[in-house]
């Protein structure tokens, strides 16, 4: 049976993710210049500013990034359905890698910082995966990365989004307002409802995503889960070894929204979040159980239980190494998946209320996805583009 083509949508969200990326290093780097410069009164006061019941940074937390989750769902439910993991042999590699490199790093965190009783809920800051980032960074390496690295570093992303979104809705909700989870059911209800029916407008969609993002956010789950709920409402129709249909909802609701997610929505989230004053911060500080703990979880849990899993996975025969990659070359991915940016400085946002542990969770999380790009790169960089044929092992 000839090899499936690879989508066009995987093709555009990866040219995408790349340009994403790089945007998103800037306004990061933008942030923390804003954030110690002339402007950081201002940089800050504009953040906590509130804009009806919300303020600016939840307004872009919780309500654009709502948009980020929605392309992640779509994302998610495309390359089940009719991509890379689509068939279980395609998807045990990406499970299996996705589950060392979110356990891990959970654990090494635990025993870093885990001994305060205060720090234990952030446990999860670690485990996630920033796909922009480190696609960004693949991409400045050219004909270096193979195409199939990318696909794989792509694929356990995705698999690693699913286990964040989970992380999201189990670990970090609050009070439950039962009425309004109610409500969000029933919205749902009405979409899947739309789906079966072969509603193929989008605009119904739209809508009721919009109502069921409200009544998420009012029943004490954390909003941004609406996105990922409603995603998973949208038709798709099945475009095996072709471009996407034009007339496939959902491949043309992800069309029209990732360059906004990409290119706008996950920068200014960076821009907003990534913003940590250094003022009397010092590397003695990196030492702290709190950075220090997200800092070794992305730079040394996430390449050693990726690497680790990936390893023992092709040694048991439940999957096969990408091709025409080193080992060497997917330690490198291993290593860029630590780069934890977006997702990270996400959950820490929910792990934690105290501006003096939000501000020591972006030091960890910065350091530690630094730290995790140069090394990644820079061995990417050195590691020869082929290795001589042999029996895979």
């Amino acid at each position: 049976m000839p090899r499936r083509a690879v989508p066009s949508a995987l093709r555009k969200f990866l040219r995408g993710e790349a340009t994403g990326g790089i945007l998103l290093m800037a306004a990061a780097a933008l942030a923390m210049i804003v954030a110690n410069g002339p402007l950081a009164t201002a940089y800050f006061a504009t953040l906590h500013a509130y804009l009806g019941p919300l303020s600016v940074q939840h307004w872009i937390n919780d309500g654009l990034m709502a948009l980020f989750f929605l392309v992640v769902g779509l994302e998610i439910k495309r390359e089940f359905l009719d991509g890379h993991l689509s068939s279980w042999a395609d998807r045990s590699l990406p499970m299996i890698a996705a589950a060392g490199g979110m356990a891990l790093p959970a654990f090494v965190y635990l025993i870093v910082a885990g001994g305060e009783p205060g720090l234990v809920r952030g446990w999860a800051i670690p485990a996630a995966t920033d796909i922009a980032f480190a696609i960004g960074v693949l991409t400045l390496l050219g004909p270096r990365a193979p195409t199939s690295l990318k696909l794989f570093l792509a694929t356990v992303a995705i698999v690693d989004d699913m286990g964040a979104v989970a992380i999201i809705a189990l670990a970090y909700t609050a009070k439950i307002n039962l009425v309004a989870l109610a409500a969000a059911g029933g919205i749902l209800l009405v979409m899947y409802a739309l789906n079966r029916a072969r509603i193929f407008a989008l605009w119904p969609y739209l809508l009721l995503a919009a109502a069921l993002w409200l009544a998420v956010l009012l029943s004490g789950v954390h909003a941004t889960i609406a996105g990922v709920l409603a995603a998973l409402a949208v038709p798709l129709r099945k475009t095996p070894a072709a471009p996407d249909a034009a007339d496939s909802p959902l491949h043309r609701l992800e069309h029209k929204l990732h360059p906004l997610v990409a290119f706008l929505i996950v920068p200014l989230f960076g821009f907003a979040n990534a913003g940590v004053t250094l003022d009397g911060v010092g590397p003695a500080d990196l030492l702290d159980p709190l950075p220090l703990g997200i800092m070794l979880g992305l730079f040394l849990g996430k390449q050693l239980g990726i690497f680790a899993s990936l390893r023992l996975a092709v040694a048991l025969r439940l999957g096969v190494r990408p091709a025409g990659a080193s080992w060497l070359q997917v330690y490198g991915v291993a290593l860029l998946c630590g780069i934890g940016f977006t997702m990270s400085l996400f959950i820490g946002g929910l792990a934690f209320a105290d501006p003096k542990l939000v501000d020591e969770v972006k030091i960890g999380v910065l350091a530690g996805s630094i730290l995790s790009a140069l090394t990644g790169f820079l061995l990417l960089r050195i590691a020869p583009l082929r290795e001589p044929c042999r029996p895979e092992s």
